[in-house]
């Protein structure tokens, strides 16, 4: 059982990261609150379907932004003949309401050519970020751009694209998806120029503050109130910082220094303490307490057996579930650190950068391998109790939105790839 305490904790960190959308919807990143938790009232599912009918199939253009669905509208980012392009269909069935190019189509040689950045929807408006850092906000209704900013013209970014930003690596591009937290949009520019996160106004693009040094990761950010203060959590290409909201001050920073800067997993938050992993260093847990004025940040436990390379795990409780290095799953408590259970199941299908996505729906936890299987797992700290699996689609990394029933994903990380949507409940 949860404490109290643990469970306003996480009911306040939840609140802090939720949009203007109705409850049910999956209006960014990994869901409502950034968790990958469904809302509480979506219509959960307690087995997979034999065979989910498939609502509708649309051709996708490359890339790997996950869908996000908001008012019965779906929007898709992705590579329309070489222009990282958003488009808004009807959830139902499809039908394109407007598209909008944002920017030039990235390449490089390790994944598609298109997109890697989840949109988020707040409102009548819809916030986009390009691989090069062009970041937009479009009129949810039509499309047109309402504000622009770019990381490299306005704020002095080196494109995280190019070789030479992280020990000489090549990199991917920016990831992260933008965090929205009441008026303002926190995103991680990565400017060495005092901006590697910038708060801006949400409704005029005007900045309210800038503040480090940090070339920017992979991870997307989530807003909390920690310790008793409310802050941003960015975990960047040369570490974990805790920026307080109202004015960007640096409240804590752990140093995470490895050879590629691969910072992918999204900040997990369990009362005062902040979940990461890298694939060189380890799945790390970071206490956060009081310090005087301030705070301070100190390292709870490090696991090297479970750690997790780019694949964002997900909370229930205190335990965190995800994919282990030996493309297992994983249960680990939180609190302790303690491996509570590992099972191998044949999850994934890659050669090396194994990978999969992980949905909490109630009490179970719904994975996508990146080899299309759906697998229902029950959230149970005990013992792994699988609940039903079933092939839906092919390769991906896509984490899929699940709204009234229906699962929104990703076929295909590549050309000939399909957008979909499948029906999870009768």
């Amino acid at each position: 059982m949860l404490s109290m305490n643990s469970a306003l904790g996480w009911f306040v960190a939840a609140l802090c990261t939720a949009l203007t959308a109705s409850a049910a919807d999956w209006p960014q990143w990994r869901g409502p609150h950034r968790t990958g938790h469904a809302a509480t009232d979506a219509k959960l599912i307690e087995k997979i379907p034999a065979e989910p009918k498939t609502i509708w199939r649309i051709k996708a253009g490359e890339g790997l932004a996950s869908p996000v669905v908001v008012d019965g509208k779906a929007f898709l980012f992705d590579n329309q003949n070489g222009k990282e392009t958003l488009r808004c269909v009807n959830a139902a069935d499809a039908k394109e309401v407007w598209s909008t190019s944002i920017d030039d189509v990235f390449k490089d040689s390790q994944g598609p050519s298109g997109p890697r950045c989840t949109p988020v929807v707040d409102g009548d408006r819809v916030y986009v970020q390009s691989c090069r850092g062009e970041l937009q906000c479009l009129s949810v209704a039509d499309g047109k751009k309402i504000w622009g900013a770019n990381f490299t013209k306005d704020f002095g970014a080196t494109f995280i694209g190019e070789k030479g930003a992280a020990q000489g690596a090549a990199r991917h591009g920016n990831n992260g998806s933008p965090a929205i937290d009441g008026d303002r949009l926190y995103a991680q520019v990565g400017s060495t120029n005092g901006a590697s996160v910038v708060c801006f106004d949400k409704k005029t693009g005007k900045v309210i503050w800038k503040s480090q040094n940090d070339v920017a990761g992979y991870a997307a950010p989530m807003v909390a109130t920690i310790a008793g203060t409310k802050q941003l959590v960015s975990f960047t290409a040369d570490g974990v910082i805790g920026l307080k909201a109202d004015d960007g001050e640096l409240l804590w920073r752990v140093p995470v220094k490895t050879a590629f800067s691969r910072h992918a997993t999204t900040p997990v938050i369990f009362d005062d303490i902040v979940v990461v992993s890298s694939h060189q260093v380890g799945l790390m847990a970071i206490r956060i307490s009081k310090s005087g004025a301030g705070q301070k940040a100190e390292q709870a436990w490090l696991s090297k057996e479970a750690v997790m390379n780019f694949a964002s795990p997900v909370a229930v409780g205190r335990h965190l579930y995800g994919l282990g290095p030996a493309k297992n799953i994983v249960c680990v408590d939180i609190p302790t650190g303690q491996m509570l259970w590992s099972k191998d199941g044949g999850f994934t299908t890659s050669a090396d950068k194994a990978h999969a996505t992980f949905l909490v729906l109630g009490q179970n936890v719904l994975m996508l391998t990146d080899g299309g299987t759906l697998v229902l797992v029950a959230a149970d700290p005990k013992q792994c109790r699988e609940l039903g699996r079933v092939q839906v689609c092919g390769a991906n990394w896509c984490n899929p939105a699940y709204v009234d029933g229906k699962l929104f994903l990703r076929d295909g990380l590549r050309q000939n790839g399909e957008w979909m949507c499948l029906a999870m409940v009768p």
